[in-house]
Parts: C-alpha cells; sequence; structure tokens
C-alpha cells in the first residue's frame, strides 16, 4: 500500500513520555506511513519493529546518502555530518578507533567509581534536605563525571556543556548560520583539548584519538575533533535524560517499582524492559536513503527515497512482544531496538547501561519512600524528550 498524502511529523508531545496515538494508527495500517517534517523532502515512517530492523540493518539503507540532500528534519539548520552520516567502510575506520573504549569490560571497570559517586551524590541530597532535583543533582552529575574521565574534560566546564548539548540536539528554529555557529563554537572547544592533550597525554579516550591521528594518520584533524564532539553529546545526554525518565515512568507503575525494590538484583532487566517502554525521541531517528528499491512492509520504498524508523514505536509493536503496551520490569525478551540497530548501532550502549543500573538501583534503595515532590518541567524543542527539572521527595 503506497500513502500519497503525507501526515505532518513527530507525532510525540514533549510534555510527557506517552506513545502518540498517530504511532498505534500507523503500526495497524497496512504499508509505510507517508510523513512530512517541518523542513526537508518528505519521507516514508517505519513504526513496526520487524521493518526498523530491517532499515537500520541493511546496507541498502545509507545514512552518507542524506549529505546533499534535503533530508526531512525538524529545524532548518539541522543537517547530518561526521560518523552518524558515514557508511561502511568509512563509517568502520571510525568506529573502530573508538570502540575499544566502549567494549563490555573496559567499561566494567568504570563500575567502582560510578557506583561510589552514586551513593555520593545521594549523601549530598540527604544532606541538602527535600526536595531535590533529580535532573541537577544526581541524573546529570553521573554521565558528566565519566565523559569527563574519557575525554579529560575539566568539570568546571559542567555548564556549558548542557548549553552545547542542548543546542546540538536542538529542534527549534535554528537558522543553518545559527547551528554552525553553535558547532564552531563546541569545534573550538575540543580543538583546544587536543591541543592539551598533545602537549601532556593521559591515559584516556583523546589521547587515544589523538596518537591515532599522530601516528597512524587513520583519521583527519576534523574527524578528530567530530569524534570527540559526538561522543560528549551522547555520553552527555542518554543518561541525563534517560535515568529520570525511568524513575518518572516507576513512579506512574508503583507495582513494577514495588516489585524491583523488594529484589534490587532484578535491576538490570528492568532497564532493559524500560529502554524499550519508553520512547525517548521526540521523533524518528536520523533518514537513511534507500540505495535501491526496497520492500519494506508492503511498500516498495524506491531509490533515492528517505526513510526515517521510529524506534520508540517499534518497541511497542504487539506484533514482536505480548502486551507490548504494559511496563513489565520482570519481562524475559531484551531484545529492543533502543540503542539502535546494525552498523549504527549506539557504540556507548555498555556504558550507557552500566549508568543506568547504578544510578537507578542506588537511588530506589536509598529512598524507598522515593515520590515526585512538585511538578516536572519538561525538556522542550529537543530530538529527546524527559523532564528538564524533575524534584523528588523520600
Amino acid at each position: 500500500m503506497e500513502q500519497t498524502a503525507p501526515v505532518h511529523y513527530p507525532f510525540n508531545h514533549t510534555d510527557g513520555l506517552d506513545l502518540a496515538a498517530p504511532y498505534r494508527t500507523a503500526r495497524e495500517t497496512p504499508g509505510l506511513t507517508r510523513v512530512r517534517m517541518n523542513h526537508g523532502e518528505d519521507a516514508w515512517l517505519v513504526t513496526r519493529y520487524d521493518d526498523a530492523r530491517l532499515v537500520l540493518g541493511d546496507r541498502r539503507f545509507s545514512r552518507a546518502a542524506a549529505v546533499g540532500r534535503d533530508e526531512p528534519r525538524q529545524s532548518e539548520g539541522r543537517r547530518s555530518s561526521g560518523i552518524l552520516a558515514m557508511d561502511p567502510p568509512e563509517h568502520t575506520r571510525l568506529r573502530t578507533l573508538v570502540a575499544k573504549a566502549f567494549t563490555v569490560r573496559q567499561v566494567e571497570r568504570l563500575r567502582p567509581q560510578v557506583r561510589a559517586l552514586a551513593e555520593e551524590l545521594l549523601d549530598a541530597m540527604e544532606a541538602a534536605g527535600q526536595p531535590a532535583d533529580l535532573v541537577e543533582d544526581y541524573a546529570l552529575p553521573i554521565p558528566v563525571f565519566v565523559i569527563c574521565q574519557m575525554l579529560g574534560v575539566p568539570a568546571a566546564d559542567r555548564p556549558r556543556f548542557r548549553v552545547w548539548s542542548d543546542s546540538m540536539l536542538s529542534t527549534r528554529a535554528m537558522s543553518e548560520e545559527e547551528f554552525a555557529a553553535v558547532r564552531g563554537e563546541l569545534r573550538a572547544y575540543m580543538a583546544g583539548l587536543v591541543a592539551g592533550h598533545r602537549r601532556a597525554p593521559r591515559d584516556d579516550l583523546m589521547t587515544a584519538l589523538v596518537e591515532a591521528r599522530d601516528h597512524g594518520d587513520r583519521l583527519s584533524e576534523e574527524e578528530l575533533i567530530d569524534l570527540c564532539i559526538a561522543v560528549l553529546v551522547a555520553g552527555h545526554e542518554t543518561t541525563a535524560t534517560q535515568l529520570p525518565n525511568f524513575v518518572h515512568t516507576l513512579l506512574r507503575h508503583p507495582d513494577q517499582l514495588a516489585g524491583l525494590r523488594a529484589d534490587p538484583a532484578a535491576v538490570p532487566g528492568a532497564v532493559e524492559e524500560l529502554l524499550r517502554f519508553v520512547p525517548l525521541g521526540a521523533g524518528a531517528g536520523a533518514a537513511r536513503y534507500a540505495t535501491e528499491d526496497v520492500e519494506v512492509g508492503g511498500t516498495l520504498v524506491r531509490a533515492g527515497e528517505p526513510v526515517l524508523v521510529s524506534v520508540g514505536a517499534a518497541n511497542q509493536d504487539p506484533g514482536r512482544f505480548a502486551d507490548a503496551g504494559r511496563l513489565d520490569v520482570g519481562r524475559a525478551d531484551p531484545h529492543h531496538l533502543g540503542f539502535g540497530h546494525g552498523v549504527h548501532h549506539c557504540l556507548g550502549a555498555p556504558l550507557a547501561r552500566l549508568e543506568l543500573q547504578e544510578g537507578l538501583g542506588a537511588l530506589i534503595t536509598r529512598f524507598p519512600g522515593l515520590r515526585l515532590a512538585g511538578e516536572v518541567l519538561w525538556k522542550e524543542e529537543l530530538l529527546v524528550r524527559g523532564p528538564r527539572a524533575m524534584p523528588i521527595g523520600w
């Protein structure tokens, strides 16, 4: 079935975490849905699990093909660049340079430090008294600490992280010139850090990338800086947003929270279920372009046409998950798409899992009376959804 009249996209509201009703309609309608974003060309929208895995994992769908195209996007200035706009083998070359820092074995070495940090932050929250802001006082410092260690970034620069991260993920009406200015500011900052690491090498990811640039000639200076930016933004945002999202969701499902408190060993499995259940994105991810005619979900996608994949909708596909719209922290089927699929599967997934496991486990164990203690202030005009401020008591 080929729908010709596009519908406006994205569907999700930013003042909450529910999956918008039009996604369910799209999943239940044969074929793909034709959508139109605020900027760029029309696209096909994928909402079913099997279709999502196909588009994300099949080499006939290209991210690099978006470069130079009027790709569908939520703001004028936001266009694909860097490693996220590459296909193999160029993508593989850069990803391999970073991958060693994000193996499960390497990440596990950080667990004692993250666990100790979580306890320190909770101690400080208790000492300061109620209410506390779960985002500013807890969820944000955890990933910032880790990224500071991995990239050798001064912790004092944390406030600048937030401004830059919000700008890089913004969906507001930024012109190409405004977006380029923000990116230029961030690139200049990273160039300064790179220069510092050249003068004084350290045992961190940035030094390893600098050495790969200077001695192995395996990436350009621009690629080096853009890789560091990608690690900073992605590593900073996931935990800082998802940890409050998970807590907010569990507070809305007190039976699930009670079960988790009774069995702290179930936290890792609960994190996987929450990654499946919570639709993080305001909309679908970056467009993939078909390099040849491909049938997806009963629709013939022509060569050169863009396809958007809604991971949030696919993760709640009843055709893949039993009782898909229900949160079940004991669910024994962790094969969600929360970290993507295929060659662009999130490189930092092991690190995000560790941070979420330690952060959530420590919080619900320390504060059995955890509750909302005021109105949640939601992020607006960003690619991700979540609380900007979330007052809690215990």
